[in-house]
């Protein structure tokens, strides 16, 4: 098996072990793993059509023995605890081949959503700003369960169905060898169309597939963004876009089931019985076969009836899933610049930074966005950016909006890596640290805080999920959150909305504090951190993070001159270039651009 090692910003310590290079190979290298349960759905298959001939044949060795001259009537007894026992037998391996086709399909979904989510997980920031949230989770969701649905009930009834159309072959040459021809050319026509069937549908199902993400994606943009939408009035025109949606995927749909309309496998049936019955009927006023003989015989023509009636479901539903196969794919192979870089230096961060020539443009990091068009060239958001930060310094960084300062943080933590020139750690370029090793000592609060829907308690130690409760408790109260917090009825066991919705801004920005705090990281980046914070609650949090900035190197991204003020260092942005750097009352003196700002 070709194995594909597809770059990721962390392998989450999981090295991708499945063959991406197709749809069918990926799924063929997830089930190939689970051959118990293949073999015991290919001989449960078998014998449940094995079984399934026995009836015919019986019935028309009954019919013999009714039609001498005598009646033997000692035969029918054995004959029907034979067929009964044989049913029985039958039954019990459908039972076996149905288990087992749902055991692998439940298997299947869940290492495919493992997969995939560790993928996901696993990617830059670029793939998740550029990818849209409602397509993500089509994919995550509706895909990988038409994966499933692939396995069980599609894979099921194709292969039992298959073994169905072998019986007559396997059977009918005891009565006559000319038998055989009816049943041949069924079965080689049969293929012919489900071929030509399957090449017209492979595109009509990528289309319901697609469409469904598309709706999925204005859906999520929609209830993300409802109360800019209430807010604007524009709740019907979104319902007249979420309608015109929705029709895509109905219109979608409609045309699958128009090529299930027009599949000719029910009239090639018909034609199997007509053709096969005259032709025994022809072999029986000839004396070649017996009555009984044509009575077996037809039993067995209808055996041909499974396969026909479940082929059109059973392949269009497999038709589905390698079309969510190849969009789940889609996902995972599209490629990330970070690496985790495992080998790379790991050791506790002293918070000397420099920036040494340093150019930065988003075009750079995008690959492919998701409908597979690249991003064109964008104009650079950093140029030519060089100072150095001494260990235990803190660095006031302000510009106007658009000047690129959240950009220039983030390529200390490789949330984005430079373009050009270096981001030095400690001497070393980031880009040669262990990912990991990095962003656990750098910590960045900003402006649009992201709470789970978890516990209070929850949320401060998510960077630290080992830390005791007094850990957390200290952490609070260090970001002036814990005299909220007990207001509240379960106190740190209270459960915020998603996203926070259920607590203020600036609650939100205090559990972001102490989220920081927690982790106590050699590095901390303030990107305009307390922006929704009130002039008294400001006071007690410019002394938490004076505190927290003690013996370490701070970040801050910020307009308020409280904050500036005591910055060992001020770095002014203008355009993307740095217009000016200094201390405050040099740069009053000194900078226009850095003067105006607080004019203004």
């Amino acid at each position: 098996m070709a194995t594909i090692t597809t770059p990721a910003e962390f392998s989450m310590q999981r090295p991708v072990t499945y063959d991406r290079s197709g749809p069918v190979a990926w799924i063929w290298s997830h089930a190939r793993r689970h051959g118990w349960i293949m073999l015991m759905m290919i001989i449960g298959a078998f014998g449940n059509a094995a079984l399934a001939a026995v009836v015919p044949v019986l019935t028309g060795d009954a019919f013999n023995a009714m039609l001498k001259p005598t009646p033997d009537t000692s035969v029918l007894i054995p004959l029907a605890i034979t067929i009964g026992v044989s049913q029985i037998i039958r039954g019990v391996l459908q039972l076996g081949r149905n288990f087992g086709a749902e055991l692998l399909a439940q298997k299947m979904e869940r290492q495919v959503r493992d997969e995939l989510y560790l993928s996901l997980l696993g990617k830059s920031m670029t793939f998740h700003n550029l990818q849209p949230v409602g397509d993500t989770m089509a994919r995550a969701t509706n895909d990988v369960r038409e994966v499933n649905y692939m396995f069980s009930p599609g894979v099921n009834l194709v292969v039992g169905s298959f073994n169905f159309l072998l019986m007559p072959l396997f059977v009918a040459g005891r009565y006559h060898p000319s038998l055989l021809l009816v049943p041949a050319v069924y079965i080689v026509l049969y293929f012919f169309f489900l071929v030509r069937y399957l090449r017209t549908l492979s595109p009509v199902t990528d289309e319901v597939r697609a469409s469904f993400g598309e709706m999925n994606t204005h859906l999520s943009e929609s209830l993300d963004g409802v109360e800019v939408v209430k807010g604007a009035s524009q709740e019907n025109a979104e319902v007249d876009k979420f309608v015109m949606n929705a029709s895509r995927v109905r219109d979608a749909f409609v045309r699958q089931g128009d090529l299930e309309g027009r599949y000719v496998a029910m009239l090639l049936l018909g034609s199997a019985y007509a053709f096969g019955l005259f032709h025994a009927l022809l072999l029986f006023r000839s004396g070649q076969i017996n009555l009984g003989d044509v009575v077996a015989y037809f039993g067995l023509l209808l055996l041909l009836q499974f396969p026909t009636f479940v082929s059109t479901f059973a392949y269009s539903q497999i038709s589905l899933g390698i079309s969510s196969a190849r969009r789940i794919l889609e996902l995972m192979n599209r490629e990330t610049k970070l690496d985790q870089n495992v080998q790379g230096r790991a050791e506790p961060i002293r918070g000397e930074v420099e920036f040494r020539n340093v150019s930065f443009d988003y075009s750079a990091h995008i690959d492919t966005v998701s409908d597979g068009s690249d991003q064109g060239e964008g104009e650079p958001v950093l140029q030519d950016i060089s100072f150095k930060v001494k260990p235990g310094q803190t660095v006031a960084i302000v510009g106007q909006t658009g000047a690129g300062k959240t950009s220039l943080v983030k390529l200390l933590n490789r949330t984005y890596d430079v373009t050009h020139g270096q981001v030095l750690v400690d001497g070393v370029d980031v880009r040669d640290w262990n990912l990991a090793s990095l962003r656990s000592q750098v910590s960045m609060i900003e402006q649009d805080i992201f709470l789970f829907s978890r516990s209070v308690s929850e949320n401060i130690a998510f960077g630290k999920p080992g830390a005791t409760q007094s850990e957390v408790e200290a952490a609070a109260k260090s970001a002036q959150a814990d005299d909220f917090i007990r207001s509240f009825d379960k106190g740190y066991e209270t459960v915020v909305g998603e996203r926070g919705v259920t607590l203020s801004g600036g609650q939100r920005q205090r559990i972001a504090l102490g989220r920081a705090f927690l982790t106590e990281p050699h590095i901390l980046i303030l990107d305009d951190s307390t922006s929704a914070i009130d002039s008294a609650t400001e006071d007690r949090i410019q002394r938490a993070i004076a505190n927290a900035a003690r013996g370490r190197t701070t970040f801050i991204i910020t307009h308020r001159l409280s904050q500036i003020r005591w910055a060992d260092l001020i770095i002014v942005l203008r355009k993307g270039r740095i217009a000016a750097i200094g201390a405050h009352d040099e740069l009053m003196q000194t900078s226009e651009a850095y003067s105006r700002i607080f004019r203004e």
